[in-house]
């Protein structure tokens, strides 16, 4: 297996990526090679620095990195040698098997949705992130790529992230559910009170119902469904918890926050480097997406989160479960009520 990583994506690139593929090549199976993506005078500048380069690591020369000026649409045109296009037509082309990029999230997802394409039955790709919870980790989707969803989307989501749990997470059953401002089934606006319809009647899918924003933190649900525009702002609420409650603890405990303790663990949980990158859900690959402040654990746990989806073939089983998912409800996609 060999999975592409974007050298350049990160703010502080490419310490964080060098540092961070070669502390996963200690951990991941032996027949996992990691490419680092980019300028490979700077890359390989970084990699002397940590010694002599492993076997399993190579690097692929791309002159050119994504910034945050650049227009995400435009990227594939404007910036063919960047290294977000160049390692996802890496991934295309099948001399990597996964991608993993701490770059801009729009042109990943714009990139990505080009040179993967949305898999046969999928209108819009959705970004799967992972949260903390009491009861473990919950997927949420979408948190992010789609602004503006129809209920069929919302069921399409559902397959997604059922697949992706079970397969990377280990969850032989993910209970799904619909996350909403109420949990009786006819609450909500049009697009969630349909798309609870849908959801209850689908045979494919473990659905627990309605769940309020305040369920998710106390382990209601393994996969919690909603459109990206709810999804993000939750996410970007879900990762200022962990600072705030360090900035309020530290002048109560003392010595003790500082010393970390039987603090450690909690800090631990809800730390995102923890749980890597999100996956971009729906395409014909393995695209995950990384916070661009990623310090080397969060891309080491991103790279294992990629090599998990691909030995389980989440891919594959994706594009299974969500045709097979309209063909039984009868939904229709987005490309047949147009």
């Amino acid at each position: 297996m060999r999975i592409a990583l974007d050298a350049m994506g990160t703010d502080l690139a490419p310490a964080p990526e060098v540092l961070g593929a070669l502390q996963a090549l200690e951990h991941l199976d032996e027949d996992i090679e990691i490419v680092l993506v980019g300028d490979e005078a700077v890359v390989r500048a970084e990699v002397a620095k940590h010694g002599r380069a492993p076997e399993r690591l190579s690097v692929f020369h791309a002159p050119d990195r994504v910034t945050a000026a650049d227009a995400p649409a435009s990227v594939i045109r404007r910036k063919p040698d960047s290294s977000i296009v160049v390692g996802l037509k890496l991934h295309q082309e099948g001399a990597v098997q996964a991608f993993v990029s701490a770059g801009s999230t729009g042109a990943m997802m714009a990139t990505s949705l080009f040179t993967l394409r949305p898999l046969p039955g999928v209108d819009r790709p959705a970004i799967g992130t992972t949260l903390p919870t009491v009861a473990g980790p919950c997927l949420l989707i979408d948190s992010g790529a789609n602004v503006d969803c129809k209920p069929h989307h919302l069921l399409q989501f559902a397959h997604l992230g059922s697949t992706y749990a079970r397969d990377t997470m280990g969850l032989e059953k993910p209970r799904v559910a619909l996350l909403n401002i109420g949990e009786e089934p006819e609450k909500g606006n049009e697009v969630t009170v349909e798309a609870h319809e849908f959801l209850a009647k689908e045979p494919g899918i473990r659905f627990v119902g309605n769940i309020e924003g305040r369920d998710i933190i106390l382990g209601a649900c393994d996969v919690a469904v909603c459109d990206g525009f709810v999804g993000n702002v939750l996410l970007k609420f879900y990762e200022s918890v962990a600072g705030f409650i360090i900035a309020l603890l530290k002048p109560h405990l003392g010595a003790a926050a500082e010393t970390g303790g039987d603090l450690e663990n909690v800090f631990r949980i809800l730390d995102y480097a923890e749980y890597g990158g999100a996956p971009l859900l729906g395409v014909g690959g393995v695209s995950i997406i990384c916070h661009g402040e990623s310090p080397p654990k969060a891309i080491h746990n991103a790279l294992a989160v990629a090599a998990r989806a691909v030995r389980s073939d989440m891919v594959k089983h994706s594009a299974r479960d969500v045709s097979a998912g309209s063909r039984l409800s009868g939904t229709s996609s987005a490309r047949e009520v147009s």
